[in-house]
């Protein structure tokens, strides 16, 4: 039952990381033709375009995406609890979108630390890095404006690790099931 387990999770989760990269790289109006954004939209169209005749985007964000990625985090939590036999009625919903925050920290998260050991390794100009460079402006940013440069040595990355971990702490003490997801 574990393996079942696993693979459930694995297949929600990279269903929901490429929904997530997919409003992200909308909202931050990355390059479009950078062969990772082409990647996430060709896997994820089959799934928006239909929906997005229904829900339409508004003020520049994509609204069916969003629908879609918020079903697809509550269906799994609905999933797994349900093959462990927990009952969760309404409750599943609320989890829905703690399930689609936390996974979105953890992509951010995740990039990062990518970016991080991309930099050490890549020389010249990179693609995927040029992509998660500008995934992580917008978060990265408000925390240069604060720590300033010093010598070379970039600690925004540093201090957005720090933040993440906790306000996930802070989450994990307060709200139900949140070392769960």
């Amino acid at each position: 039952m574990e393996a079942v387990t696993y693979l459930l999770r694995f297949a929600f989760d990279a269903l929901l990381i490429i929904l997530i990269m997919r409003v992200w790289l909308q909202w931050v109006k990355a390059d479009f033709y950078n062969p990772l954004s082409q990647f996430i939209v060709k896997v994820s169209n089959p799934l928006v375009v239909p929906v997005r005749r229904i829900v339409p985007g508004f003020g520049g964000i994509d609204l069916a995406t969003i629908l879609i990625a918020y079903a697809v985090a509550t269906l799994k939590f609905f999933t797994l609890a349900a093959i462990t036999g927990q009952s969760l009625g309404l409750l599943a919903f609320y989890i829905g979108f703690l399930v689609l925050l936390k996974q979105a920290g953890f992509l951010l998260f995740m990039i990062m630390i990518i970016m991080a050991v991309m930099s050490w390794v890549v020389q010249g100009y990179n693609p995927t890095l040029a992509v998660f460079h500008q995934l992580t402006e917008p978060f990265l940013n408000p925390i240069r404006r604060i720590i300033p440069n010093l010598g070379g040595l970039d600690l925004s990355m540093i201090v957005a690790f720090l933040a993440m971990n906790v306000i996930n702490i802070l989450l994990s003490g307060s709200l139900p099931y949140w070392g769960a997801l």
